[in-house]
């Protein structure tokens, strides 16, 4: 969702393609109409609920992957200067452990929000992302590994430590 609102008018270098961004905002409005009428319409949550482990470790999870998201955007912004077209490894943050850092706090979110909610179709959505997400960030990996010499080896592409 990020990348349809926030992170895409704020990019430096070369210009966001509108058709990705009209693409991934209606892509972004499907999902939330989907989670929304579940959430709204299908689901039923008894008055426990907010006090239960799944909602509070979920919202802790979901609170955590967003810091990572947002801390990780802001840097991805600003490896560059306006118009500046050149690439940069970034680094500071889940960056010195993983190449696709905001692709990590992405998936983050949508397993939290999975857990928060323990619905199917927050649940599909998050394996869905990380079956989006995860060749982006194998792929971005890639990049920087054979166009910086100087990129860490021991720097994973998606799951700090793992893979």
């Amino acid at each position: 969702m990020d990348l349809t609102f926030v992170y895409s008018p704020l990019t430096r270098g070369q210009p966001f393609p509108l058709g990705v961004m009209a693409t991934a905002g209606f892509f972004c409005s499907l999902n939330g109409f989907l989670q929304g009428h579940y959430l709204l319409h299908c689901a039923q949550f008894d008055e426990e609920w907010s006090a239960g482990y799944r909602y509070i470790i979920g919202l802790l999870v979901f609170y955590t992957g967003m810091v990572i998201n947002i801390h990780s955007d802001y840097i991805l912004r600003n490896l560059r200067k306006p118009n500046e077209i050149v690439y940069r490894v970034p680094a500071g943050g889940l960056f010195e452990y993983v190449s696709g850092a905001n692709y990590f706090g992405e998936l983050v979110e949508w397993f939290g929000f999975a857990l928060a909610t323990w619905s199917l179709p927050a649940l599909s959505y998050a394996a869905f992302s990380l079956c989006f997400i995860g060749p982006r960030a194998f792929y971005h990996h890639r990049f920087y590994k054979e166009h910086f010499k100087e990129y860490p080896k021991f720097r994973k592409a998606l799951i700090p430590f793992i893979f």
